[in-house]
């Protein structure tokens, strides 16, 4: 049989049309062919259908009858387009295309073929924003991600991780939130963002195109979600911050006002404990209000150190006003500005003041601080000035009822006079010297009149030794010899001695019959004292009666003066120095020296006595 021949043809199955309508139709049957039997009647042409004459046969053309070209009646109105003709290579008739055979009552042939397993979710068309929406809404902790994708167990996760996070963090505190709390949370977000990203890629559900852009963008806009939380949590936490710096600097003021009236020194710690605070804000947190406000806070702090001085109580002030002084070297200038010489010209004041006040006492601590560390002060100007008046007051006091007490003060104002740097104090200390040598004298002749003997001879002696050129020097001495004698006498101490020694009146011859040096003094109409070496050979008396008859009787050379006294009334001390015998009392004794008269004094040792004044004719 040869191609494309009708009797070839298989005849057309019972197949219904395909549920698309693209299934194969059945072929016209040739004319000359006849219904198969026991499948009905045959069918008539669909309409429209002309049966093909038969024509020659082409060349290169199978032989056999041609068939007409096929016209598709119009498509149902409710089904697909039924397709044109099939075209076949081979096929008979003038076009060499053979329509397809009509529909049988059956429908078209059903072509049997295996079908694939449909898999459980379709793959998701590519689509980039998909996954970027997803990976960006996850990223702003609020698992929105995970709920578009709806993955809720993720998502819960996402909320929990979100959740703990700010039970963690708030309320916002100095300490903010832990380190190790807020990497593993950024590790979740990562993780998670990761996680939706490659969730988005393989699912599909049933996103459009125009969803993928709005979802991206509002993962874009709800990032400032937790973005505007961070800022939202630093502003916070810099509050607390502010807070706590505020409370320091509150502490601070509490302590400083706590301080004020007292005593320096006791409350030293605290003033210094203050200023930490102060510094550390300043220096530690530098733009804070607490930092701020420090700068009013230091006048306050300044004047509660400084309250001796607004109370004028200037000695009380030198200690915290050089207090004040060191912090520029431990806080920094800069930090302190206009306060880092604040304290110079309150101290100068108060050193000058003080030290004013202490020139009686002959302490020149102060001022030489002063002259020292001010000298270009104003109160450093007024340093000698002051001294002078010092010196030109208790001058004048000399002549008062209290010319020691003057004269002691004029000695302590010379002292500091003299130990200013520089020699600033040199004229100053000469006139105070020549005071005090006034002064002096004063003072032992109203120790004399006022009875107190002792002191007036010490004063008097120390006078003479002292003064060597001075034109009260005999004087001195003479009153110091009345004095000495009027504390073992006091009858020789009514009155002041006249200024007269021996040297005319009455012969008055002294002797040693004792075997250590004497000395004898004597006042009265004259007044002087006479020195005589130890008697060689001379022994102390076992009584005043023996002394009485034996003493200066024997043929030796005894130690003598002769004297020449202005006749009156005498008074006698004789000082007994080292000799053999040990150390031997002082002796006192008067005599009345007459005119016509020639006097010996023999002057011997009583054993566990002392020796008698003998005068002889």
């Amino acid at each position: 049989m040869e191609p494309n021949d009708p009797g070839n043809r298989p005849a057309p199955e019972d197949r219904r049309p395909s549920e698309d309508g693209t299934g194969p139709r059945p072929g016209p049957a040739p004319e000359d062919a006849a219904a198969p039997a026991g499948f009905g009647p045959p069918v008539p042409p669909p309409p429209g259908y002309t049966p093909a004459t038969p024509g020659p046969p082409t060349a290169g053309s199978p032989t056999g009858p041609a068939t007409a070209p096929y016209t598709a009646p119009p498509p149902p109105p409710c089904g697909p387009p039924a397709p044109g003709p099939a075209a076949f290579p081979h096929g008979a008739g003038a076009g060499g295309a053979t329509p397809p055979a009509p529909p049988t009552p059956y429908g078209p042939p059903e072509i049997l073929e295996p079908t694939a397993a449909a898999p459980s979710h379709p793959a998701a068309a590519p689509e980039p924003l998909r996954a970027v929406a997803a990976g960006l809404l996850n990223l702003t902790g609020l698992g929105l991600g995970y709920v578009l994708l709806r993955a809720w167990l993720p998502a819960a996760l996402c909320w929990a991780a979100t959740a703990a996070l700010l039970a963690t963090a708030l309320p916002a505190d100095v300490d903010g939130v832990p380190g190790g709390v807020l990497v593993g949370y950024l590790t979740v977000l990562v993780l998670a963002a990761a996680d939706a990203v490659r969730r988005a890629r393989r699912t599909a559900i049933g996103w459009t195109r125009l969803r993928a852009p709005l979802a991206a963008g509002l993962g874009v806009v709800l990032l400032a979600v937790p973005a505007g939380g961070a800022f939202a949590y630093e502003a916070a936490q810099d509050e607390a911050v502010e807070d706590m710096l505020l409370d320091r600097l509150a502490e601070a003021d509490r302590l400083v006002a706590a301080q004020d009236g007292r005593d320096f020194t006791a409350a030293e710690d605290d003033y210094r404990s203050a200023l930490d605070t102060y510094r550390d804000l300043v220096r530690d947190h530098e733009g804070s209000r607490a930092a701020d406000r420090v700068p009013d806070r230091l006048r306050t702090y300044y004047e509660s150190v400084a309250r001796p001085y607004a109370d004028r109580r200037y000695c009380q002030a030198v200690q915290p006003l050089k207090y004040l002084r060191t912090l520029p070297a431990t806080v920094g200038e800069d930090r302190l500005g206009r306060f880092a010489t604040w304290p110079d010209d309150r101290l100068a004041t108060s050193l000058y003041a003080c030290g004013a006040t202490a020139l009686d006492r002959g302490d020149g601590t102060h001022l030489r601080e002063l002259m020292t560390t001010f000298p270009a002060s104003d109160a450093a100007a007024k340093v000698v000035p002051a001294l002078r008046d010092a010196v030109d007051d208790r001058t004048a006091d000399l002549r008062g009822a209290d010319p020691c007490a003057a004269t002691e003060k004029l000695e302590r104002v010379r002292s500091v006079a003299a130990g200013l740097p520089g020699g600033a104090g040199t004229a100053v200390a000469s006139d105070a010297r020549r005071a005090v040598e006034t002064g002096a004298y004063a003072c032992g002749v109203d120790q004399f009149e006022d009875g107190r003997f002792t002191e007036a001879a010490q004063r008097l002696r120390d006078f003479a030794t002292t003064y060597k050129d001075s034109g009260r020097r005999e004087r001195a001495r003479t009153i110091a010899i009345a004095a000495e004698v009027a504390a073992e006498r006091p009858q020789a101490g009514r009155g002041l001695p006249a200024q007269r020694g021996p040297g005319s009146g009455q012969e008055f011859v002294v002797k040693n019959d004792g075997p250590s040096p004497v000395e004898v003094l004597f006042t009265g109409p004259a007044t002087g004292s006479v020195k005589l070496g130890p008697c060689a050979g001379c022994t102390s008396y076992s009584s005043k009666a023996e002394g009485r008859s034996k003493a200066c009787k024997a043929d030796r050379g005894y130690p003598q003066r002769t004297l020449r006294l202005p006749p009156g009334e005498y008074h006698f001390l004789y000082k007994r120095g080292a000799g053999g015998t040990g150390l031997v009392r002082n002796h006192s004794d008067g005599a009345k020296v007459q005119s016509g008269y020639r006097y010996t004094d023999c002057t011997y040792v009583v054993r566990g006595g002392v020796g008698d004044f003998d005068g002889l004719t």
